[in-house]
């Protein structure tokens, strides 16, 4: 068993290269600070916790409907939003090696131990002089058209929420929904983070899954608790364990400029970001956002974005509560929480206990004996037809115990083997990833078999 929390990140982060999950961004020209690449295992789980975030989230429920928007707009819009103005952190740059350190996280010691000189705090790395504090936007800038001047500026959005408010009538008018209702996103999203860091935990570049569900103002608290108490529930449907993941509310000082209340779903990530030690951080946000972002919209652009309600004959700003995860925490905290070192009567093993449905591969097809071609044409004819329903795998290199552990260490939940029995009455083995089990089935039932299972 895995005791030591300090080596579980590196041996994730190892794994997650070997096995291809996740690998250094432009590794081949000394790489990029803090940018990663997906690889074909890291594609399938990112996928599949997208899709089990969507079926929930809208295609499960008939008042949510998604939308996709661009990721460059109009950057009047940021200015409406408040980004311009509050999406800032404080910035403190040390005098002699040049490093940039956000002031509150220097204060709070998340970069080490505290180093002070005549009662002010000290660079963490050299001990240098800081200079004074500065406020630093966290919006990427670029340029739009052949001319590289503030007329020309736009920004790279800073959350997929805005794209989703400034669609809000066109969405009314062509869906023709009435309150309560939602409008959900999947989309990349970029912060011009100070420290990003701790794997893919915090990165400048990330995807988003964000809802905005518009309610009655007078029903706001009813529903920012219901979304509190679903969304924690979505990740516990899908394994996460209990012990791994709380709801913490922020208190009124640390809401943002929007935000009547917010609680985060936390996990207890095997890092501290705070000097107390503590792993618990981040997860997912659930904000009440009352009617800031309709009301800025609407000052700024001129357009009515009130809603009209039939029953009443009255318009009002509806109020929005925001369910907003991140596709890439989200991955980290599923891995970190499935990975387990365990022994067992064949020796010692690494396993990610993934749900089946956020599994990378639902199923390996293994013949006993490669150089057994009788064997190696039924498995790969059985391979062939899994393939059509699920995303499979194919191994028929070293011994059957060792494939059998390349699939616990991806998160494979079943393999099917192929023995000589298998010739004579066309059965197969099915081994279990969790409980090392296994169970023998007619070859035909092989698919219905799987598919029961991944519900």
């Amino acid at each position: 068993m895995l005791n030591d929390k300090t080596l579980l990140m590196d041996k994730l982060v190892s794994l997650c290269k070997r096995r291809g999950f996740v690998f250094p961004d432009s590794e081949i020209y000394g790489g990029l600070a803090n940018t990663w690449d997906f690889g074909p295992l890291g594609v399938e789980l990112k996928n599949n916790i997208k899709k089990a975030w969507w079926q929930r989230m809208v295609q499960k429920r008939e008042e949510v409907v998604g939308i996709d928007t661009a990721i460059i707009m109009n950057p009047k819009i940021w200015e409406a939003s408040g980004h311009l103005q509050n999406f800032t952190e404080p910035l403190q740059e040390c005098k002699s090696c040049h490093t940039r350190f956000r002031q509150d996280y220097l204060e709070e010691g998340k970069y080490g131990k505290i180093i002070k000189k005549d009662g002010k705090i000290r660079c963490p790395l050299c001990g240098g002089e800081l200079a004074p504090a500065k406020q630093f936007n966290l919006l990427v800038k670029s340029f739009l058209g052949p001319v590289e001047d503030t007329a020309h500026q736009v920004f790279l959005r800073g959350e997929t929420a805005q794209g989703i408010f400034v669609n809000f009538k066109n969405i009314l008018n062509s869906s023709r929904k009435k309150i309560p209702f939602g409008i959900a996103q999947i989309g990349k999203s970029f912060r011009n983070e100070i420290t990003p860091g701790n794997f893919i935990f915090r990165t400048r570049e990330f995807e988003q899954m964000e809802l905005e569900y518009f309610v009655s103002p007078q029903e706001d608290e009813k529903w920012y608790h219901y979304w509190l108490k679903e969304r924690l529930q979505w990740y516990l449907d899908l394994g996460m364990k209990k012990v791994n993941i709380r709801l913490h509310p922020h208190s009124k000082e640390d809401l943002a400029h929007y935000a009547k209340a917010c609680a985060d779903v936390e996990y207890n990530f095997p890092f501290a970001l705070s000097p107390k030690g503590e792993g618990w951080n981040e997860l997912e946000g659930i904000a009440n956002r009352t009617d800031y972002d309709l009301k800025r919209h609407q000052q700024y652009s001129g357009q009515d974005m009130t809603y009209f309600d039939e029953e009443t004959k009255k318009k009002y700003f509806p109020f929005v509560i925001e369910p907003s995860a991140g596709v890439e925490r989200t991955m980290l905290a599923f891995l970190l929480n499935a990975y387990s070192e365990e022994d067992t009567p064949q020796g010692p093993r690494v396993v990610l206990h993934l749900h089946p449905l956020l599994a990378p591969i639902k199923v390996a097809v293994l013949p006993l004996l490669k150089n057994n071609k009788e064997l190696v044409t039924l498995a790969h004819k059985i391979f062939r037809v899994l393939q059509q329903h699920f995303p499979a795998d194919y191994d028929i290199v070293g011994s059957i115990g060792r494939r059998y552990r390349r699939q616990d260490e991806v998160g494979t939940p079943w393999c099917v083997t192929v023995d000589h029995q298998s010739l004579e009455d066309k059965t197969v083995t099915i081994r279990d990833r969790d409980t090392m089990k296994q169970v023998r089935i007619k070859i035909n039932n092989t698919t219905d078999w799987i598919e029961e299972r991944l519900h």
